[in-house]
């Protein structure tokens, strides 16, 4: 559990409850409105923001700067805000925007507590399903409707039985878009396109493997916490800590992970 006091755990718990207490209204007020439209933050391509993404991100941190003042917080929207703790809040108030633009309930609000080792605590919550997977600090649940029970990976299945999650072939470069597809020849099912909810699936026993690439911290932080705290791995390509982004790997076992790095550890470093 880190060096936080159990004072301290109760702290980080309270406010990251309280933080995706606050962002829940707030997103379903925007998730199917036909009055949302959605901006384009690149260059090129399309990667849209909207004023749900805004908006909640405003509400997490109104949360978090009122209980927690003395951590940092890292946000998609917002500007970072340093901290005296060594502790930071690591915030995606909408992962997968495009899900939510389209009304399918397949994205979440992440609520990630790091030092700089990484991912402490995490937070993966989906208020349209009422579905709230927390991983980390001595805890590993899902809350939905007034209920709670444990969340634990799956086990004793091999890389071919095995259930495959991706935002393939939409995000990711030539190579390592072949590198996947070497990995999706060898798993007996392979799905598209479920952002951090893949994660969720996974600490919660559904499916095997997460394989993906180009994400940012405020992607992955809370889907490493949740899903190491369910007995899962999460790496990058080459076996690395991953909590800075990039190239995700994430398995329910190490000996699936083994199996699945060894294929997509082919892809060149710059790719």
């Amino acid at each position: 559990m880190g060096h936080l006091t159990t004072s301290e755990i109760r702290s980080v718990l309270q406010a990251a409850t309280a933080a995706a207490d606050a962002a829940r209204p707030v997103t379903l007020k925007w998730f199917r409105n036909l009055d949302l439209v959605a901006d384009n933050k690149a260059e090129r391509g399309f990667d849209p923001v909207t004023r749900a993404d805004r908006e909640s991100e405003q509400a997490l941190r109104e949360v978090l700067s009122r209980l927690r003042p003395q951590d940092a917080i890292l946000g998609e929207e917002q500007a970072d805000r340093p901290g005296t703790s060594g502790l930071s809040w690591v915030l995606d108030p909408i992962d997968g925007t495009r899900g939510f633009m389209s009304g399918t309930p397949t994205w979440g609000t992440l609520i990630a507590l790091s030092d700089a080792r990484g991912p402490l605590l995490g937070i993966i919550d989906q208020p349209y399903t009422d579905e709230r997977f927390l991983g980390g600090l001595g805890h590993a649940q899902l809350h939905h409707a007034g209920q709670s029970r444990p969340l634990a990976v799956r086990r004793g299945v091999s890389l071919s039985e095995a259930v495959l999650f991706s935002t393939f072939p939409e995000v990711g470069t030539d190579a390592e878009r072949s590198a996947f597809d070497a990995l999706k020849a060898r798993v007996r099912l392979t799905r598209y396109g479920m952002d951090c909810y893949a994660y969720a699936l996974l600490a919660a026993g559904c499916i095997d493997l997460v394989a993906e690439a180009g994400l940012f911290a405020y992607d992955v932080q809370a889907p490493i916490a949740v899903v190491q705290a369910a007995g899962g791995v999460v790496t990058d390509w080459r076996g690395r800590p991953a909590h800075g982004g990039g190239r995700i790997l994430a398995a329910a076992t190490q000996p699936l992970h083994q199996q699945a790095l060894e294929i997509l550890s082919q892809a060149p470093d710059d790719a």
